[in-house]
């Protein structure tokens, strides 16, 4: 039985209906490909808040909030 576990963050907009267009395409895939019928296909998307996703110990919260105080001048010299 394939399990497919996607964790997005709650940052950006997901409709129900693009989740429910994704977990078609990904149980499609796996049927697809002859893994599994797709009774057996399980989906789990999990969504989590931008300040419990970190990468280099800097949350995407963190992240998102030091980009809007930059300037477009600021990015420009980087």
């Amino acid at each position: 039985m394939p399990l497919i576990e996607c964790t997005f963050t709650t940052a950006e907009h997901r409709t129900p209906e693009m989740m429910r267009s994704l977990i078609s395409a990904l149980t499609a895939a796996v049927v697809d490909t002859g893994v599994a019928p797709q009774e057996s296909v399980r989906v789990i998307l999990r969504e989590v808040p931008a300040e419990h996703f970190a990468a280099g110990d800097v949350t995407l919260a963190e992240r998102r909030a030091a980009a809007a105080q930059s300037t477009p001048s600021d990015q420009k010299g980087s």
